[in-house]
């Protein structure tokens, strides 16, 4: 179903990611790609988007789709420049890259990779499977310090506005994609709550002060 496609990369352009559509459709891999709009939650973890462009695939494929992207940074590999960037870089951000592969692409992944096994230090299948099992577990981590949303939140729906029932929504519901595909949400399960109860307050007196507006207006 292609309501449950999840995000599996962002670009900044339209071109990169029609790019990685055709490459994934020639891999019999269904896409959906569509204009990134800020999620919600953004607001609350104080993250900045860029990225606009998104090429949704089910979670099914994710470990299929990286494998694609890997087989073709692989093949381009032998076509590197001596001056490529990563060249210069330390052990040690090399090693920061293959445990931060969400974050790169996958050219640079590999690349990482073989410039560690060229410079006689290791990297086998093992040691990658474990750095993403490690940063999967940092990143299911529950975003913190939603204290003074929570606050607002309270407030704004005591008030009866519908930044309340907003933020109540967002706090409550709000998901992220791990980079196996997984959704979970974004906040603890206190904050969670708190989101919901807000959600509600927020709701019941809405509805309330507009039917009293409507019943002053008869």
């Amino acid at each position: 179903m292609i309501e449950n496609f999840n995000v599996f990369r962002s670009f900044s352009t339209l071109t990169q990611a029609q790019e990685l559509e055709v490459l994934l459709n020639e891999n019999n891999i269904d896409t959906v790609l569509g204009d990134n709009i800020a999620p919600v939650d953004v607001m609350f973890s104080g993250s900045t988007l860029h990225n606009q462009y998104e090429v949704k695939i089910s979670p099914f494929n994710f470990e299929k789709a990286e494998s694609i992207l890997e087989k073709e940074a692989v093949n381009a590999l032998e076509d590197i420049d001596e001056d490529y960037y990563l060249f210069s870089f330390t052990d040690e951000e090399l090693y920061e890259i293959l445990m931060k592969s969400d974050e790169w692409n996958a050219f640079d992944y590999k690349l990482s990779q073989k410039i560690l096994i060229n410079r006689g230090r290791k990297v086998d299948d093992e040691m990658l499977i474990f750095l993403k099992n490690e940063r999967l577990k940092i990143l299911a981590k529950p975003e913190e310090n939603q204290k003074s949303w929570i606050i607002a939140g309270y407030l704004f729906s005591i008030l009866g506005g519908g930044i309340g029932i907003f933020i109540g929504y967002s706090l409550w519901t709000s998901k992220k994609t791990l980079p196996n595909g997984e959704r979970i949400y974004s906040y603890k399960e206190e904050d969670r709550k708190n989101g919901k109860n807000i959600f509600i307050i927020g709701l019941i007196i809405f509805s309330a002060l507009l039917i009293i507006k409507i019943l002053n207006m008869l």
